[in-house]
């Protein structure tokens, strides 16, 4: 298998000297983001949180895990009939998603992860990243065997993260590849990047987000998987 550059795929732990976040995310970001997002974005988080837990999960619906991308998708519109769980919160990070798979992970028909960008913005280190996405796997394993995972590439932002976040979809997809059958790798670049490898212009007003357009294309990339792994549950059951 080859990652979303075109090389062959290595082990996390070889990627780990390439990852070098930039002054600013080292000196300031990291130092003084983290307490301030917790001022600005900790009460949304966490209203938003206990509503999740007035709703335990539904049996057999496809849950999206993530940040504010997750969040921001208006996707019982984009999957109208489908059963989908929307279970995206902003600002989170992956340690943020560990503590709360009590309300996201029930018995799932499968699970779409998108996680990692925050992380970049906060210059945690690439160890530390893939170590949570490798924990929330085997989270979601125990919790819920064999359900189908689809871990997406972090999707594309400004060239100041591009190289950054190469790295870190490489080393997800080496992880991936050393995880059980039920889990996969999305690679979401093709639909969302520019020839540059930067989020493209039309898809976002501030090269972080999505717009109605960047949704669309990143639900064209979804509703194959989505409709496979749904039918592949009904065939199963039937």
């Amino acid at each position: 298998m080859t990652d979303v550059a075109g090389a062959p795929t290595v082990s996390p732990d070889a990627l780990l000297a390439a990852f070098s976040p930039d002054f600013v995310r080292r000196f300031i970001a990291e130092p003084i983001l983290p307490p301030l997002l917790r001022k600005m974005m900790g009460p949304g988080q966490r209203m938003r949180a206990s509503q999740f837990a007035q709703f335990p999960p539904p049996d057999g619906h496809v849950v999206l895990l993530g940040d504010s991308i997750t969040e921001l998708g208006l996707w019982h519109e984009w999957f109208a009939g489908t059963p989908v769980l929307n279970r995206g919160i902003g600002g989170e990070t992956s340690a943020d998603l560990l503590r709360r798979l009590d309300t996201a992970i029930g018995h799932p028909a499968a699970v779409f992860l998108l996680i990692g960008t925050n992380d970049l913005t906060l210059g945690v280190p690439l160890r530390e990243i893939v170590e949570n996405v490798r924990t929330l796997l085997a989270e979601v394993e125990r919790r819920a065997p064999g359900t189908p995972v689809i871990v997406q590439s972090v999707m594309p932002r400004t060239p100041r993260y591009r190289e950054d976040l190469l790295l870190l979809n490489r080393a997800y997809q080496a992880l991936v590849d050393q995880s059980g059958p039920s889990v996969e790798y999305l690679d979401l670049w093709p639909a969302l990047a520019d020839e540059r490898g930067d989020l493209t212009k039309a898809y976002s007003e501030e090269r972080l987000h999505l717009n109605g357009a960047g949704y669309a294309a990143w639900v064209d990339v979804l509703r194959p998987q989505v409709e496979r792994i749904l039918t592949r549950a009904e065939h199963l059951s039937a």
